[in-house]
């Protein structure tokens, strides 16, 4: 097998930046790799109007590295209040690609987000009006559904009745970590899509459990047992145009981390590359790791194919990259997947 593989640029639909001095520290990381990302709007407070997305952008503009030609794709935090003519103003100048919809108390900074569905329908008919794509967090909150079902749960109980109600409406369900979630995508047409993030293709609830806790492999959506995380490994690496990358990569300082009610995220934006070259050989699908990392998710978004290319070498010896990212916050662990990576993407 070749030692080398050029693909094109590829792009992340699923990214967290955060803001302030984390932004700093964190986007060269992307920018370096990455041609675009689907920028998450859970900030404090969120970004819940186009106004509030043009903001953003500009301090994501600002802080991006000298030459760079990193875009990020905007989206605006869905909210029980989020005003039709406002959404709609913003996707018409192209100042957001998505919108994204958080179940309340889902995930990090998410206490702003729905609670009953009922009362965001009529702005979901008007995305599917105008073609603008709905990234969900698919996890229901009820806290009599364990955690480990609760991605099952949510697309029985509010994503497919959505669907069904709003067949136009494009999906993309984000971080996908059980066969559940495989399965309803890969049977649901061309109207959704799902990402797959990088940690979830290596570690299953184990690598967070067993033998101790590891606050650094804690996530939301948390991992499930290995029977799902083959079946995502077998997705992502099947060439299906429905998966594409979105790395989740979601960057808590380790003091966060670290406290008794530690925060959910991993940040794996300077080794995803690598990792993701690693997995695809072991699966024996090189040759689909671009469909996966480059040309899928441009598709589905309905956005041109990245121009330019990066070419992944494969050393003799491991690549090492830093344990922890150095920011004005204090230092972020970077993703550890437990095994040598010998795959890098060459200057």
């Amino acid at each position: 097998m070749s030692d080398r593989l050029t693909i094109r640029r590829p792009d992340d639909w699923h990214l967290h930046l955060r803001d302030g001095e984390m932004l700093k520290a964190v986007l060269p990381e992307t920018a370096r790799h990455f041609a675009r990302a689907i920028i998450m709007p859970n900030l404090v407070p969120p970004v819940v109007t186009g106004a509030d997305a043009a903001d953003y952008r500009d301090r994501i503009m600002w802080a991006k590295p000298k030459n760079s030609k990193f875009q990020p794709l905007m989206t605006l935090y869905l909210t029980e209040e989020t005003e039709v003519k406002d959404l709609r103003a913003a996707a018409e100048i192209g100042l957001v690609t998505a919108v994204k919809l958080y179940p309340a108390g889902a995930t990090t900074n998410s206490q702003s987000g729905v609670r009953d569905v009922a009362k965001v329908m009529r702005v979901l008919e008007n995305m599917a009006q105008i073609g603008l794509p709905l990234c969900v967090h698919g996890e229901v909150t009820s806290p009599e559904i364990d955690i480990f079902d609760r991605e099952a749960a949510f697309i029985e109980t509010i994503l497919e009745p959505v669907r069904r109600e709003i067949p136009e409406l494009r999906v993309v369900m984000e971080h996908i970590t059980t066969k559940d979630g495989i399965d309803y995508v890969a049977a649901g047409g061309d109207t959704i899509a799902g990402t797959i993030t990088t940690h979830h293709l290596v570690i299953n609830r184990n690598h967070i459990l067993a033998g101790g806790i590891r606050p650094h492999y804690y996530c939301l959506p948390v991992a499930k047992r290995e029977s799902h995380r083959l079946a995502l490994r077998a997705a992502a690496t099947s060439g299906n145009p429905s998966f594409f990358l979105g790395t989740d990569s979601a960057p808590h300082t380790d003091a966060a981390k670290l406290q008794p009610c530690g925060c959910a995220g991993i940040f794996t934006a300077p080794n995803t590359m690598s990792i993701l070259a690693h997995v695809f050989e072991e699966e024996g699908a090189l040759e689909k790791l671009e469909a996966f990392a480059s040309l899928n998710g441009p598709a589905f978004y309905r956005l041109p194919v990245n121009e330019d290319t990066i070419t992944l070498e494969k050393r003799a010896e491991p690549v090492i990259y830093p344990e922890t990212l150095k920011t004005g916050e204090g230092p972020v662990t970077v993703f550890d997947p437990g095994f040598p990576l010998y795959w890098s993407v060459a200057a």
